[in-house]
């Protein structure tokens, strides 16, 4: 696994030309020791989809300082769980979900830091708010004291065509130019995975989610 991450920070590296891009490693489905493995090389960011599945691995690691992202579909009934066990909430994509998350995030925890997803290729199949959506969701986070909007996240079509990948990335870096622009905390884009993280960063892309080229194919759910 060390030479995995070696050979991706390198590549993150190269791509971002001097720029600064954090790596979240994609954890979801993997055992705590191959986290533990992971952070033992330095690494600390770690994203999972399910709350019930973070919440069991952050007991199992205990002691360690980690700093965990949820980056799947959020329901608003793991609102409370997600705003009392994660650093991030990467998925945010309606209102419902801000006064729930304020609401349940402990008084003695900083601001949760919270992206908005956005379904940038508008797929019926895939999580994230419509761009008309957008305006009142960034109104609702900067309101809520106990939640921090610090950007933007999307999961684009995995298009073969590269070109057609590509003008999504941009479309999400003028959405996150243009959010930037209007509200000081925001200062991440969330985007690229194992296959497009590369490009991803090329297109503007500060924050990257990898997880099968760090931990290899995904087995059974477990902790």
């Amino acid at each position: 696994m060390s030479r995995q991450l070696a050979r991706i920070r390198a590549d993150i590296e190269h791509a971002a030309g001097g720029r600064k891009v954090e790596l979240v490693a994609v954890s979801k489905l993997q055992s705590a020791a191959a986290v533990r493995q992971l952070a033992e090389l330095g690494q600390r960011a770690f994203g999972e989809n399910y709350v019930q599945e973070a919440a069991a691995k952050q007991v199992a690691l205990a002691g360690l300082a980690l700093e965990w992202h949820l980056i799947g579909p959020l329901q608003s009934n793991k609102c409370r769980e997600a705003a009392q066990l994660f650093d991030w909430v990467q998925s945010l994509d309606r209102l419902k979900l801000v006064a729930l998350l304020a609401k349940a995030r402990p008084a003695d925890r900083p601001a949760l830091n919270v992206l908005i997803q956005v379904n940038i290729g508008d797929e019926a199949s895939k999580s994230g708010c419509k761009l008309a959506e957008l305006p009142a969701l960034v109104d609702a986070i900067s309101a809520a004291a106990s939640l921090r909007l610090r950007g933007l996240m999307a999961i684009p079509a995995p298009w073969p065509d590269q070109d057609r990948r590509r003008a999504d990335f941009r479309r999400m870096r003028q959405l996150f130019e243009d959010l930037r622009q209007q509200h000081d905390s925001v200062d991440t884009l969330s985007m690229g995975m194992s296959e497009d993280f590369e490009l991803a960063i090329a297109e503007g892309a500060s924050m990257v989610r990898v997880g099968s080229a760090l931990f290899g194919a995904r087995q059974t759910r477990q902790v």
